[in-house]
């Protein structure tokens, strides 16, 4: 058969052009495959639930944070592992409940004896990723973040609070300047008089970011060591608040209420505090205006959260408390909402469509189970797990069940006792096992947890107790 020279010459020009619409598509896909995201994840010290302008305070500013959230997956029921920071943070890096010889110790936690194949860090790392680490650890010194997986670290070590927010940083501001407490490493070296530490923190996160290997994704994680005590801010800031605070009409909402040993605090009055958490929401905007000026923002996973509730409980001994969790019960230290429901939520542009979502129970624990499903689809079997069929619209988990220990009460610093917590579904239960005490909570209908239905369920109260204790057997 005879064929034309115009069809061979068209047959030509249509291979050609299908070769090279493939060899384009393929590579576009190859981009989209390689092209891992950056990873910043913003963890704030103490911060209540409440303590942000989008879940209802109105005394707090926070611009800034409440714009991200609404460019986010909202999780309206998170919840940190504990309700201090070490066993908190150690639960938010392992993936697991902060178990450790059979117990929750409230301190002493090491980040040691973590096997590589249970190290959320080493696996990322492994898959191509920078990792950074800045500001409160408190998990160890500075070699055990090395040790850990992050290659770089700035001011992170044994502190848990700062000797001081205002320069010189390790140096107290009251009495002889001296202090019990281990320094922060790296920011006097950086810094000088008139310095306030979050900006200095910022600073340097701001410089890492800056000067990455463009070439690779990173993973930083910034830690803020606000609003923790001792609440110290710029003196404008302050000026500002006591103003506003001195106008704002409080009604008749009493300034304290007394529960467990101590008192709560039911307003949120503090001007220091108040300016603290203003300062960290402007330098969470320092650091989202820095991505979208560095062009990284679309493709950079944003997860904002808090170590657990804010500080607003003393006990026997009378504190400077810093906040009110109202309309929250009690705050740090109790197995209250108050203080275990944090503010959790995550961004990332053309990936995740902006929801709120106030069924599914999440937590600390699951931050990086996710975070590793996201960038290698991995799974390492811990109590921890990703969220990510949530993020993606493909599941709700508002019948998961969750538990809580919390054996080392401070009845003289936040007023607690010795309890133990389940959650699961709605219901949620709380067991003072030393004063044989038992509380139930439907948390839909009762989020401040203020009617006690145990006595009208008192087969449901038993079958909670019941998988509680088998929980906390398995020790």
């Amino acid at each position: 058969m005879k064929i034309s020279k115009s069809f061979l010459v068209i047959l030509l020009l249509t291979c050609v052009f299908n070769c090279k619409t493939k060899t384009i598509s393929s590579e576009k896909n190859t981009v989209s495959e390689t092209k891992k995201p950056n990873i910043l994840i913003i963890h704030v010290d103490d911060l209540g639930f409440h303590d942000l302008g989008i879940n209802g305070s109105k005394i707090y500013q926070t611009p800034n944070i409440d714009a991200l959230a609404k460019q986010s997956v909202i999780f309206n029921n998170a919840y940190a592992n504990y309700p201090r920071c070490v066993p908190s943070r150690y639960a938010m890096m392992t993936g697991n409940y902060p178990i450790q010889n059979g117990n929750v110790p409230d301190d002493g936690f090491k980040m040691d004896g973590i096997p590589n194949d249970k190290n959320f860090v080493k696996n990322i790392k492994a898959s191509g990723y920078q990792t950074a680490y800045f500001g409160k650890w408190h998990l160890g010194n500075e070699e055990s973040l090395k040790d850990f997986g992050y290659d770089f670290s700035f001011a992170a070590g044994h502190a848990g609070s700062p000797i001081s927010f205002l320069y010189p940083f390790n140096v107290a501001k009251r009495g002889n300047g001296k202090s019990k407490k281990s320094p922060i490493p790296d920011v006097d070296n950086v810094s000088k008089a008139g310095d306030y530490l979050m900006d200095v923190m910022t600073d340097n996160v701001a410089k890492y970011i800056t000067n990455t290997d463009k070439n690779k994704p990173f993973m930083a994680m910034f830690s803020f060591y606000a609003v923790h005590q001792p609440l110290e801010a710029k003196e404008k800031d302050i000026n500002r608040n006591k103003e506003e605070i001195k106008n704002f009409d409080f009604e008749n909402q009493p300034e304290f209420i007394k529960e467990g040993t101590g008192r709560t605090k039911m307003r949120q009055n503090h001007p220091k505090y108040a300016a603290m958490v203003e300062t960290m929401d402007e330098n969470v905007g320092r650091l989202l205006q820095l991505l979208k000026d560095l062009n990284i923002d679309d493709n950079t996973i944003i997860v904002f959260s808090s170590d657990h509730g804010g500080l607003s409980n003393d006990g026997t001994k009378k504190r400077d408390l810093a906040t009110s969790n109202y309309p929250l019960r009690a705050g740090k230290g109790w197995l209250y909402d108050g203080g275990i429901k944090v503010p959790l939520f995550v961004k990332w542009t053309n990936h995740f469509q902006p929801k709120t979502d106030d069924n599914s129970i999440v937590m600390l624990m699951d931050v990086f189970p996710t975070l590793l499903d996201i960038t290698t689809n991995k799974s390492l079997n811990t109590n921890g797990k990703s969220f990510l069929p949530i993020l993606n619209n493909e599941a709700e988990w508002a019948d998961r069940t969750v538990f809580w220990h919390s054996s080392k009460a401070r009845p003289t610093n936040t007023g607690d006792t010795k309890s133990s917590a389940i959650r699961k579904g709605n219901y949620k239960l709380i067991n003072w096992y030393k004063e044989e005490r038992t509380e139930l909570y439907d948390i839909s209908k009762d989020p401040s947890e203020m009617n006690n239905i145990s006595e009208q369920n008192p087969e449901l109260t038993q079958k909670l107790l019941k998988e509680l204790n088998s929980w906390k057997s398995k020790f």
